[in-house]
């Protein structure tokens, strides 16, 4: 940070990148200009081959040239390790550099075509050691220009100018006016950003039908994209360090704080039944949520037995016999809907394999065993769910009877949207009743299926007042704070320990994108040096860093003067960065609605250390929390690994099946809604 400026633009770069890149390089060039000296003294510079002349000139302008980019590339490597993040005065040589070692890929790309030139003429009578030396020579030539050339295309930034230009600073509630130069500038700027999200993801998404509804979405999500990055000048790799140091940072304030103690309750109490029944109705539902998923989870879940089992179901013609819609030609994803719930064919009503954005799968079953009608809803398993996903800005979403205001994701609420007007105007659900009308509604679903259910739970709660939603690891940036309120009395949303998606919100991203611009700032090591001890507190553990700082409590206006003459580290002026010295600063305000996660909160962790062995036992215990705990990302190896259906299913199972002892009956008391 800032990018770095060459060639009379910014890139996607610092100047500070270079280390470990340069240091591959070094020492790929080092090991091959050995080799070259080697080939050269052993024949002491004369070849008894045709060519020898024009071999004894590409050796000896070889050795010269790899010589000129070895020291390049050394000064790249150390002038790159010097200075911190936001003190790149001892770089500043870094641009020259780097045109030194552009001027170099000439004379290489010259030489690189007369070794070609003399293999393919002049290498006959030549043994077959030298000719494969310079080949090899060759090749790499080209290799190393080629991902070059890579290179530049990966750190290329199409709205990179050679210095960013500042917008006005925002006053407490007041607003600057701007000459119509700046906003003309600013308002080009951002549109132009715009443009550049929507073509990455065109690209990206570039097998998906390109009809309205997917224009409109790479729109919606383009512009979130652009207003989300533009405000910092950070590149990938300050992330990266932030991230590092943040995890390393809550593991710190983590283990200072003291454990909660623990009250020990009888394990036959009634809240302690009231919890252990729950967690066994939602251990139950997660069946559901994760058969959903059809076949690629269940072979990810039993990759050894899953084949052999859905190899003799699949291509059968009987899968046709019911209401399946697309995406499941062979049957192979219904067959594993069967393994995984036990169920048979005759107790599905409806199942939907139709896939488009805002139009996630489905299906309705009959479940005898608790004497509910069950809606499944799938989660994320194709582009066209990630789009939905991303669909994050809110949408009204008016509800009967609740005051305040009443907004949700706008992705999740189009497809809710969509599965009820399936279940009601089709008859889905009154086929159901009609087969079964003494049993109750429940519905289910993970990740992107839990967002849905729960809005699909609002929608349809009028018409069935008794029904429950199950939402397994659901997005934190779902529904209003009103919504929220008033779907604690049907919905329990299950998480599993430090899982990002329920901690994800537009709100809690802006507010990791100020931790890290924080957290950076102060740090007074290299970057190298932060992601090296990054990679092995991630991978070995230990004690987390100590991160010493050049600056405590440093301030926004301190932050938006050049750092020793360099550019400032806030590009745009954002409502996020009112205070960088307090996280509780009364002037922080968001610049999102807020969203909160569904209904009831049940919170799962594991007992025992952070850290442990592959084959140790991992026990659980869980206890109802509140949404204020999810207001934040907790930066973990384990933010992801939490998040996945499997694991999700594992540990409620291990709940179920344990004593009651490992849950946490001190919570409960403060929970005022009983089991339903």
């Amino acid at each position: 940070m800032p990018g770095m400026v060459v060639f009379g633009r910014r890139w996607g770069i610092a100047s500070d990148d270079l280390v470990f890149p340069g240091s591959f390089e070094l020492l790929l060039r080092v090991i091959w200009w050995i080799g070259t000296m080697i080939l050269f003294t052993s024949h002491k510079g004369h070849f008894d081959c045709n060519g020898r002349a024009v071999l004894h000139t590409y050796l000896v302008g070889l050795l010269v040239v790899l010589g000129f980019i070895i020291l390049s590339l050394w000064a790249i490597v150390y002038v790159s390790a010097q200075g911190t993040i936001t003190n790149p005065g001892a770089r500043r040589s870094m641009p020259a550099l780097v045109y030194l070692r552009a001027v170099l890929y000439i004379p290489e790309f010259v030489w690189a075509c007369l070794g070609a030139v003399w293999v393919s003429d002049d290498s006959r009578g030549c043994d077959l050691a030298t000719v494969g030396a310079v080949i090899a020579a060759v090749v790499t030539s080209w290799i190393i220009l080629l991902f070059t050339g890579l290179g530049v295309v990966f750190v290329f930034d199409p709205i990179g100018s050679p210095r960013p230009q500042p917008g006005p600073v925002e006053p407490l509630g007041v607003r600057d006016m701007e000459s119509s130069e700046s906003s003309q500038f600013l308002s080009t700027a951002r549109s132009l950003a715009t443009r550049v999200w929507e073509c990455r993801l065109r690209l990206l998404c570039c097998c998906l039908p390109q009809d309205e509804s997917h224009r409109a979405a790479f729109s919606s999500i383009s512009q979130l994209f652009s207003d989300f990055f533009s405000d910092t000048d950070l590149v990938p790799s300050d992330i990266a360090a932030g991230l590092a140091l943040l995890h390393q940072e809550q593991d710190k304030m983590e283990r200072s704080t003291d454990p909660e103690e623990i009250l020990s309750h009888s394990p036959s109490s009634p809240i302690d039944e009231d919890l252990q029944t729950e967690l066994e109705k939602a251990a139950h539902c997660m069946q559901f949520a994760a058969a959903a998923y059809g076949w690629p989870l269940y072979v990810f879940s039993y990759p050894f037995t899953a084949p052999c089992k859905l190899s003799g179901d699949c291509c059968r013609t009987r899968a046709a016999e019911y209401d399946i819609v697309g995406g499941d030609h062979l049957g192979c994803h219904f067959s594993s809907i069967l393994e995984t719930t036990g169920l048979q064919y005759r107790d599905f009503i409806h199942v939907s394999f139709h896939n488009q954005i805002y139009e996630i799968p489905f299906f309705v079953a009959l479940d005898h065993k608790r004497e509910a009608v069950v809606v499944a809803v799938r989660g994320t398993l194709s582009l066209r769910d990630v789009l939905t996903d991303l669909s994050a800005e809110c949408e009204n979403l008016p509800v009967d009877g609740v005051s305040g205001a009443c907004y949700a994701h706008k992705g999740m609420c189009q497809a809710a949207g969509y599965i009820y007007k399936k279940l009601i105007n089709d008859g889905i659900l009154s086929q159901a009743f009609s087969i079964a009308p003494e049993y109750k509604l429940v519905v289910t679903g993970h990740s992107l299926g839990a967002g849905t259910a729960a809005l699909l739970a609002i929608l349809l709660r009028p018409s069935f007042p008794s029904l429950q939603c199950y939402s397994f690891s659901p997005p934190g940036g779902l529904l209003s704070k009103a919504l929220a309120d008033y779907s604690k009395d049907f919905v329990v949303s299950v998480i599993l320990g430090k899982d990002l998606v329920p901690r994800l919100s537009i709100p809690n991203m802006e507010d990791l994108k100020r931790r890290i611009l924080k957290i950076v700032t102060n740090c007074n090591k290299p970057k190298y040096r932060i992601l090296l001890q990054g990679c092995w507190y991630e991978l070995f553990g230990g004690d987390p860093d100590d991160f010493p700082t050049e600056m405590d409590s440093r301030r926004e206006e301190q932050l938006n003067q050049p750092l020793l003459g360099e550019e400032s580290l806030i590009v745009r002026h954002s409502s996020s960065y009112h205070s960088l010295a307090s996280d509780d600063s009364p002037v922080h305000t968001a610049t999102h609605l807020p969203l909160f996660p569904p209904g009831r909160i049940l919170h799962i962790t594991e007992d025992g250390p952070s850290r442990r062995s592959c084959f140790s036992e991992v026990r659980y215990r869980a206890d109802w929390s509140s949404e204020s705990k999810f207001q934040s990302i907790l930066i973990s190896p384990r933010m992801l690994v939490d998040h996945m259906p499997d694991a999700v299913l594992r540990a409620l199972n291990s709940l179920c099946s344990e004593d009651p002892s490992p849950l946490c009956p001190s919570s409960l008391n403060s929970n005022p809604h009983v089991s339903m």
